[in-house]
């Protein structure tokens, strides 16, 4: 089918008469995935345009899959990061959305409160084992939007489930029906869709699915699940890992529009980042992350990682208030006991912090030459030295006037004479063996000991 884009100004070939290939053995792409050999990356040197939604957003599983991982949150603890994620949002709702579980009354405790708050965004919406029971949990509960497992490649239809494709599909198009019928808007989570028969089953099914949308007038939105975390970025390659292959695919043949397609991640082979990324490059609206990455097995796409590609796509924040990741990382790891790693981008404790003293001397010039962005503006967290054997002088100073927070004339300039004396305590430290790192307090201690032996003072 032929049909002229408003977008491109072309005709454009619709291929829409994919059929489901309903074959009697699984495909499980051995070439591909042999099991006992690292995953092969294949390319056919297929390319496929960029087509980045005119709107793009972020919605969050923090409660549902970030909760498989870890020890369950409380009712008291969720609410409270709910009510953070909506301060991060902003006034847009750049955090669209967040899907809970409602299996225990911990959970439904949970969406209750949440639900009083009576916020806009992000939309609490929920994830449910197909059967009469969980949709009445949704319908009472008051949601309009829930998820729905539809798992896709043969590993589990036929492994798994040991179902037949055609009995997959009419299995899963007579639970999104269902699930209409409560009045409930489907939310079609496609499991393992980076080792899926992708013309062979999904495309059909997700034109199935339109043509189910176009019946009821119900919107049904497709969530991408790079399950196993096999999805890549290459250029030309091959599916069923290639993610803009991927969303291309399920808007140019399935006829699936952006604001229905749905990205979730996870980071196996450290891919979940840019794999998000290129979902929305490639026409996916939404990316669907946990906060800090946490999640099953390796983690979902950080949260944060995606507030901060939506503002370097965007060119702003849109109204976000980033300064409430801070807070919700001090929160995980003063209340929660969960602690972040050092190095983690924008919520470690050393994400800007230089140890070497050419970055420290770099830094007391200019921030500008060794911090990714204004931290302290976006993260209030201001770039910070750790002073050890290389910081030198520079470092030294640089770490007072953070720690202090001198600015302007009452800052300190690596030659001044405090800045010596410290610099010579420093040294001795490590003269007579000394391997870590000062610490914030020793340092403290020996400045104030500093300002007050025949300095005047300063």
């Amino acid at each position: 089918m032929i049909k002229f884009s408003e977008k491109t100004n072309l005709y454009e070939r619709q291929s829409t008469d994919y059929i489901l290939h309903d074959v009697k053995e699984p495909r499980l792409y051995r070439e591909l995935f042999s099991y006992n050999e690292i995953p092969k990356v294949a390319f056919n040197y297929r390319m496929v345009p960029i087509d980045m939604p005119d709107d793009i957003w972020i919605t969050d599983t923090t409660f549902r899959d970030g909760q498989q991982s870890i020890t369950p949150y409380t009712t008291e603890q969720i609410v409270t990061i709910y009510d953070h994620l909506h301060r991060l949002s902003g006034p847009r709702g750049v955090i669209r959305q967040s899907e809970f579980f409602l299996y225990t009354k911990k959970d439904r405790d949970a969406v209750e409160q949440c639900l009083e708050r009576g916020y806009a965004f992000p939309e609490v919406t929920s994830w449910i084992r197909a059967s009469e029971k969980d949709f009445a949990l949704v319908r009472d509960m008051g949601l309009k939007e829930t998820g729905i497992l539809v798992s896709c490649s043969d590993y589990h239809i036929f492994l798994k489930m040991k179902m037949t494709r055609r009995e997959a599909l009419d299995h899963y198009l007579g639970i999104v029906r269902n699930c209409i019928e409560h009045g409930v808007r489907p939310r079609c989570h496609l499991e393992d869709l980076t080792r899926s028969d992708f013309y062979g089953f999904v495309v059909p099914f997700a034109t199935e699915l339109m043509a189910l949308m176009e019946e009821t007038g119900v919107p049904i939105k497709l969530r991408l699940c790079d399950t196993m975390g096999y999805g890549i970025t290459y250029p030309g390659a091959a599916l069923p890992r290639c993610v803009q292959g991927l969303v291309h695919g399920l808007k140019h043949h399935a006829g699936v529009p952006s604001e229905l397609l749905e990205w979730h991640g996870h980071n196996d082979f450290y891919r979940a980042v840019s794999n998000a990324s290129y979902a929305w490059l490639y026409g996916a609206g939404a990316v669907n992350c946990s906060l800090f990455g946490i999640g099953e097995r390796t983690g979902n796409t950080p949260l944060e990682a995606m507030v901060f590609e939506y503002a370097q796509f965007r060119g702003g924040t849109d109204g976000m208030d980033t300064t409430v990741i801070s807070e919700l990382a001090e929160y995980y790891e003063r209340e929660l006991h969960i602690p972040i790693p050092a190095m983690t981008p924008f919520v470690g404790r050393n994400f800007n912090v230089t140890k070497a003293g050419i970055h420290a001397d770099g830094l007391l010039k200019s921030e500008e030459i060794y911090n990714i962005f204004d931290t302290e503006k976006f993260l209030n967290r201001p770039p910070r030295i750790a002073v050890s054997s290389t910081s030198g002088a520079a470092g030294i100073a640089h770490w007072v006037n953070c720690f202090y927070h001198l600015t302007g004339g009452e800052a300190y300039d690596k030659k001044h004479p405090i800045i010596g004396k410290i610099k010579a305590w420093v040294d001795a430290e490590y003269d007579h063996g000394r391997t870590t790192f000062i610490s914030d307090k020793e340092l403290q201690a020996v400045f104030e000991r500093v300002c007050k032996e025949g300095t005047g003072g300063e």
